[in-house]
């Protein structure tokens, strides 16, 4: 099922003034989407396999959780909100808008780098739950919390200078707190790993 099958028609090309919510009906192409969306997008649940024609600009949040994807090319450019891609099967995060006005959430997925996320976050980033083993490509700031927890970090090189909420890599492999952010404006948690120095 495409999305120019669903009650809202084939909008290519054009703009929507609402929110837009196709969950859970088993779309395998978001062909028909339109260009620009003034409210919330939302294709949580739903067998896609590619983001290739989702809007360009969504002034809301965007949420492609739970899906099929192994890549995010055809994602918005820009989103003005929640920007959610995680219970996937991303590899990589290219194709992330290069700054999100909200948080931004790529958990469970089998990412091993973080190389193509946005530049700046808004709010949270939260990638636990991957393979991550370096934090290289990290925003180089996060207005609130940044959570890596759950990975095989072996260290923390790479890490966002700054982090404006707390900063959790617990459950790691991690035997130094070498390239820790400079700022952490909330509580640093560490535990669960393989420390021998700091």
């Amino acid at each position: 099922m495409k999305f120019k099958d669903t009650k809202y028609g084939d909008l290519t090309g054009k703009t929507y003034n609402s929110k837009i919510d196709v969950c859970g009906l088993g779309l395998t192409s978001l062909e028909g989407a339109p260009k620009i969306v003034n409210g919330h997008f939302d294709c949580f649940d739903n067998q896609l396999t590619s983001l290739e024609g989702a809007p360009k600009i969504v002034n809301g949040f965007f949420n492609c959780c739970n899906n099929q994807l192994a890549s995010l090319k055809g994602a918005p450019k820009e989103v003005y909100g929640y920007f959610g891609c995680s219970d996937n099967y991303l590899t990589t995060l290219k194709g992330s808008p290069k700054e999100v006005f909200g948080y931004f959430e790529c958990f469970n997925n089998q990412l091993k780098s973080l190389e193509g996320s946005p530049e700046k976050i808004k709010g949270d980033f939260k990638c636990s739950d991957n393979q991550l083993t370096t934090l290289k490509g990290s925003p180089k700031e996060i207005s609130e919390h940044f959570d890596c927890s759950n990975n095989k970090l072996i260290s923390l090189k790479g890490s966002p200078e700054v982090v404006g909420g707390y900063f959790d890599c617990s459950n790691n492999k991690l035997k130094s707190l070498e390239g820790a952010p400079k700022e952490v404006h909330g509580s640093f948690n560490c535990f669960d790993n393989q420390l021998i120095s700091l």
